[in-house]
């Protein structure tokens, strides 16, 4: 395969113009990948820049993995992104059916007209002989492919060999001629003659070969643009070969660079999270992780991060779609979500926070976490801490902890008598107050100023003795926004337990 400026010479016509149809075909056999979320999200933007229609259409020939359930799960996924489609098993449309398992009868008819024009055979070769051959090329040090041994078998002998109880698969004869491919993103793309043999596009027991069915599919669906990851570039050729020998207008195509690790290695488990459900999980935005997706692979021409996914849709194009792999940064996407977390209304981030902190049972069971006002202040406490909200329920927990831990090193805090006077003075005042709204009033920069006068203190020498006392840690939350979050009962409690155990 060789990359080059030369463009595709087949007479096969190009679906060049006219209305854009693109597809996005995952196969229903697990959850929705990030790098298959990346690339329903460039369909996605294509189709609606383009006033174009997206298919979504499952891939479930592989009956023994493809599942009704993981179907629903993966529309559920792109729904949750914000992404929708025009067409799929779950809307319909004119195109229909939209699930390969009940599109057999189409491939049956392309399958026989490629055996009417001799452009198919039958093939016997058992799965053992198949292995003896791959073993066999790589010995010689060639690429493997089939030798075509079943190519020129005689009536009788295939008829000799189904006797014998074996189902022939159904091989396309591959040309064998140099086929060029013009694509969106790499530009030509040529595969020499040679390279490939002939291939299944149906397997003995019936079912379309991934190959042959796309073809079909594409075709029938009136598919315009394929836009996919460039891992498919190898399959290519074979599909092209196909639309040519059935006569069928050729789409364009657009293959998209691979999501790889840092380490450069294909993305998977061992490299944490790869799904949108794991995502969704942990407690990023959809918009976060739609924006970040977006630029793996994608550049808007300037430095601009952040995007709606309607500026999105106004600024994608697929020439600034690049071919160098993204390497996907964990970092940088808790950098988004964190971005995105911070940007939401004051009162939906409250509300969002306390549904998450109430995963934890204890904090659910809490009175505190029903109080508007503790909830807009949790709110403001923790936005410059929480990167994904799977961390607000420890965070919520630490803030209701009656107890304090001090960490080593900040006992000196309150050893002098004028920082351990500040503090009881706070628990005092504390004691005292009937409501967390008091609390906020008595505790706040204004009045924590005044106290400090009172006791000569300023600065750090007044917010370190405070902030360890009622909370065990050198840094953390600004005090008047920590107080009373704290509740009036249980920071005068935090307070003189601390005052308890370095006296």
């Amino acid at each position: 395969m060789n990359v080059g400026p030369e463009r595709s010479s087949g007479d096969t016509p190009e679906r060049s113009s006219g209305a854009v149809r693109v597809r996005f075909a995952p196969a229903p056999t697990g959850s929705l990948h990030v790098g298959g979320a990346r690339t329903a999200l460039f369909n996605y933007l294509f189709a609606k820049r383009n006033n174009g229609v997206l298919v979504l259409r499952s891939e479930d020939t592989d009956t023994g993995r493809s599942t009704l359930e993981s179907e629903r799960a993966i529309q559920e996924d792109m729904r949750w992104l914000g992404l929708t489609w025009d067409e799929g098993t779950d809307v319909g449309g004119e195109f229909g059916p939209y699930r390969q398992t009940d599109r057999i009868d189409l491939y049956g008819l392309a399958v026989a007209r490629l055996l009417e024009i001799e452009q198919a055979y039958p093939c016997y070769c058992t799965p053992e002989e198949l292995e003896a051959e791959r073993h066999a090329a790589e010995r010689l040090g060639q690429t493997p492919k089939y030798s075509g041994k079943c190519r020129d078998l005689t009536r009788e002998q295939r008829l000799a060999l189904e006797a014998q109880g074996r189902k022939p698969a159904i091989r396309f004869l591959m040309p064998q001629r140099d086929v060029y491919v013009e694509d969106l993103v790499r530009g030509a793309v040529h595969f020499p003659a040679g390279s490939i043999g002939d291939f299944v596009i149906l397997k003995s027991d019936g079912v379309a070969a991934y190959n042959f069915a796309v073809v079909v599919d594409d075709a029938e669906m009136a598919i315009t643009h394929v836009i996919r990851a460039d891992e498919h570039l190898p399959n290519t050729p074979r599909q092209v070969a196909l639309y040519e020998a059935l006569e069928l207008p050729l789409p364009l195509f657009a293959h998209v660079s691979m999501i790889l690790a840092p380490d450069h290695q294909k993305l998977s488990k061992r490299h944490g999270a790869t799904s949108v459900a794991e995502y969704r999980e942990q407690g990023y935005l959809p918009a976060a992780l739609l924006n970040y997706l977006a630029l793996l692979g994608w550049s808007p021409g300037d430095d601009r991060e952040f995007f709606t996914l309607e500026e999105l849709v106004k600024h994608f194009s697929l020439d600034r779609v690049t071919k160098s792999p993204a390497v996907f940064d964990h970092a940088k996407l808790r950098w988004f979500s964190a971005h995105y977390i911070r940007a939401l209304p004051r009162d939906e981030r409250a509300e969002l926070y306390a549904s998450w902190a109430a995963r934890d049972p204890a904090v659910a069971a809490s009175t505190d976490i029903k109080d508007p006002l503790w909830r807009g202040l949790f709110a403001d406490a923790m936005t410059d801490h929480v990167e994904t909200l799977d961390q607000v329920p420890a965070l919520a927990r630490q803030v209701l902890d009656d107890e304090v831990r001090l960490e080593p090193g900040t006992q000196d805090a309150l050893a002098d008598a004028t920082s351990r006077a500040l503090v009881e003075e706070i628990a005092a005042i504390a004691a005292g107050c009937n409501d967390r709204a008091a609390l906020r009033n008595a505790t706040s920069k204004e009045a924590l100023a005044q106290l400090g006068a009172k006791h000569d203190v300023k600065g750090r020498a007044l917010f370190r003795p405070i902030r360890i006392a009622a909370t065990g840690q050198e840094h953390g939350i600004e005090l008047p926004v920590l107080l009373p979050l704290l509740g009036p009962a249980r920071l005068a409690s935090r307070l003189r337990l601390a005052l308890s155990q370095t006296g």
